[in-house]
């Protein structure tokens, strides 16, 4: 049986607003081609759509009401309505009533790299110690948090929640509504730096997530980061006292003592309060042991048991655009896929490089790097996407291919032989990749989300005629990387 979410009297209370009829409904939704029955569409008004105007599709596909700031046009009266002053304000309402009436341990996600993959983490180890609800896709906006918020089930154990920001001061009204227990920053790095002036000003703009910490409650921080320093000085400057630390410097709560990985997984040895536990990672990359050592400081931070969590990571798999990998059969053999599209900054392409120079080839195979511009870089945009020659170079990549105005200043430094081509965007490097790509290669694709560069992941996976892709482009599943 499907537990109530919200009533309309529920409703009407949280938005001060008026429902022209009862209803119950199971969940919340602001698109209307992803609305599922039971669903409350919040027809939202933004800068470039009305959400009023699909109202009536909304109620076709099965949703139980919508929230309205006016009646559209060709509703009759028997039509469910919860008529707001503002929509968007009604949802951020929602939003905060949900977060008042919960028992869950929230616990608030953000960091310039791997926040998505961390929160997702975080979901799957503790939904094996509770029931846990946490932030669907990338939702971390000034609606799209607001929306989590609102479809957090009443009965949740824990709520895991990711604040998103591109300027300062965005993330401090989002955790305002989070109010969160535990705020876990999984590293600074210069990513959308085109908007600070310095790496501090980007550690600041996070650090506004101890602004709304529950008092008492927790700050997760990465010790090998090097603005460590200086969050926990933020944190403290803002009141927060509890402060667990995790990576590999000898100072670290959640310490890494040790990891071995291969092409598919590493092994890690790791120590809290004096004593040494081990587990396994199913993804390879020295970036998932560092996080790893956050999720279970968040999980011991939530109250959770960091045992049972370190025992679900040896079954993770990366999720769509986050380092999945798979085989794509080809006539005459098979070639290795890493979907690592979904996002790219200059530390996490270089940890995509790491993995693939792992990664095994076959008979005459190659390790492929396909590259999209990393965005919101700032005015040394072009030196960085040029300083990637050297984890290329590095990690023994045997042949790039780039995309975007930016990644043409790297194929222009990039020796003659490893240059497997160029375009001005990802769909015109789609018939370049499909045309060079063979049996026994390993293939890595990376890029902005703004690149674009699944395009030619969905090409490559084209070529397997025996595949059910959709499995690979759609599964939820874990871990970090963009």
């Amino acid at each position: 049986m499907t537990v109530a979410l919200w009533l309309s009297s529920e409703a009407e209370t949280a938005t001060s607003g008026r429902a022209t009829h009862d209803w119950v409904a199971t969940g919340v939704s602001i698109d209307s081609r992803t609305l599922e029955p039971g669903d409350l569409f919040v027809a939202i008004e933004g800068p470039n759509f009305d959400g009023h105007k699909f109202v009536g599709d909304a109620l076709t596909k099965g949703a139980v009401a919508a929230v309205v700031s006016r009646v559209p046009n060709a509703l009759d009266s028997e039509t469910s309505l919860l008529i707001v002053e503002d929509t968007l304000k009604a949802l951020e309402d929602l939003a905060v009533a949900s977060r008042a009436r919960s028992t869950a341990k929230i616990i608030a996600v953000t960091g310039s790299v791997g926040k998505t993959g961390t929160k997702e983490v975080l979901k799957e180890v503790l939904s094996a110690q509770g029931e846990t609800y946490a932030t669907e896709g990338s939702l971390n906006n000034h609606w799209g948090l607001p929306l989590s918020l609102a479809r957090l089930p009443r009965t949740a154990k824990f709520g895991v929640f990711e604040l998103g920001m591109n300027h300062p001061g965005e993330i401090e009204p989002l955790v305002k509504l989070a109010r969160p227990h535990v705020a876990l920053i999984t590293t600074i790095e210069a990513v959308h730096s085109a908007h600070f002036d310095s790496i501090e000003d980007i550690a600041d703009a996070k650090a506004e997530i101890f602004l709304g910490l529950e008092p008492g409650g927790v700050a997760i921080l990465n010790r090998d980061n090097s603005q460590f320093a200086h969050l926990a000085a933020r944190a403290k400057s803002m009141g927060v006292n509890n402060i667990i630390s995790f990576g590999a410097d000898a100072a670290a709560d959640f310490r890494a003592l040790n990891f071995e990985a291969d092409a598919d997984s590493s092994r890690v040895t790791a120590e809290f309060a004096d004593e040494t536990f081990e587990y396994r990672i199913s993804i390879p990359g020295q970036h998932w042991v560092t996080n790893s050592l956050g999720v279970l400081g968040g999980v011991a931070a939530a109250g959770g048991n960091i045992v049972v969590a370190a025992t679900v990571l040896k079954n993770l798999s990366a999720p769509k655009g986050r380092g999945r990998t798979c085989k794509v059969q080809l006539p005459n053999g098979e070639f290795t896929l890493i979907d690592d599209s979904y996002n790219a900054s200059p530390v996490s392409v270089a940890a995509a490089l790491s993995v693939l120079g792992r990664v095994g080839v076959g008979a005459n195979g190659r390790r492929i790097a396909v590259l999209g511009d990393m965005l919101e870089l700032g005015a040394d945009s072009v030196q960085r996407h040029q300083a990637l020659a050297l984890p290329l170079s590095e990690n023994k990549i045997d042949l790039v291919f780039t995309a975007g105005t930016d990644m043409a200043s790297l194929a222009d430094v990039l020796p003659d032989e490893m240059q497997g081509g160029h375009a001005g965007n990802s769909e015109l490097l789609v018939p370049v990749v499909r045309s060079a790509v063979r049996a026994g290669d390993a293939v890595s694709v990376k890029g902005s989300a703004g690149s674009k560069m699944n395009a030619v992941v969905q090409a490559l996976l084209a070529l397997d005629a025996n595949m059910d892709n959709t499995n690979v482009g759609d599964a939820p599943l874990v871990v970090n990387g963009g």
